[in-house]
């Protein structure tokens, strides 16, 4: 179905068409690629930049939705959009937000001006502000939980101050689907949906096989695990 768009060119950055406006726009969200998430800086180890983020965030919301019996395709598209204001703000962390604040509204807005797309992100980002639907908590939940999973990872890689994170970022969740997603993910190792499987044999017996000892080689001839 095509949607029809609404827009008044002649009121937009010196009348710039539709089209243009959704170039613009599209330009604009990459720009999320190169803003880094600058919480990583106080961790001390990772990084991650926000479209990586928000791309696994939405990934997230999809699974709590199916769990939670939500609507998936709005979860996903709360999740989707969440951060795009920041390839204007900038990604402000937890001590960034108590010394300042950032038009995170108005940025959006401008963002989307002429593009005819405000009509139906808009209402997704003043839905996931106030929080009272399903969808939102889970949005909100999966924006944690996408974090927890970053936290988890480091914690393996042996960084223990992400533990102080990870309990930190637990108490922030508002669903029980969601609580419970985020417990069995700090029970598990990051690399055991590789390493654990389809068959662990292939890591311990190179390529899943042993080869027959060379007699002149002794045991030097066997693959080595």
């Amino acid at each position: 179905m095509t949607r029809t768009f609404t827009c008044n060119a002649t009121q937009n950055l010196g009348g710039r068409d539709r089209l243009s406006r959704l170039a613009d726009f599209l330009f604009e969200a990459g720009m999320l690629r190169k803003t880094p998430r600058s919480g990583y800086q106080f961790l001390g180890t990772g990084q991650e930049n926000v479209a990586e983020h928000s791309f696994r965030t939405a990934v997230v919301g999809f699974v709590l939705a199916e769990m939670a019996g939500a609507s998936a395709e709005r979860t996903v598209m709360l999740c989707l959009f969440h951060d795009l204001h920041e390839a204007r703000t900038g990604d402000f962390n937890y001590v960034n937000r108590m010394y300042n604040s950032s038009r995170r509204t108005d940025a959006l807005r401008d963002a989307l001006a002429g593009t005819g797309l405000a009509e139906r992100i808009l209402p997704l980002w003043e839905e996931l502000e106030v929080v009272e639907s399903l969808e939102a908590r889970l949005a909100q939940d999966a924006d944690q939980i996408d974090l927890i999973l970053n936290l988890k990872e480091q914690l393996d890689l042996g960084n223990t101050y992400a533990g102080k994170w990870l309990a930190c970022a637990l108490e922030r969740l508002r669903t029980p689907e969601g609580r419970e997603l985020a417990a069995r993910i700090a029970q598990t190792d990051h690399t055991d949906w590789w390493f654990k499987g389809p068959d662990r044999s292939w890591w311990e017996n190179k390529n899943g096989r042993k080869k027959a000892a060379d007699p002149a080689l002794g045991e030097r001839g066997k693959d080595e695990p």
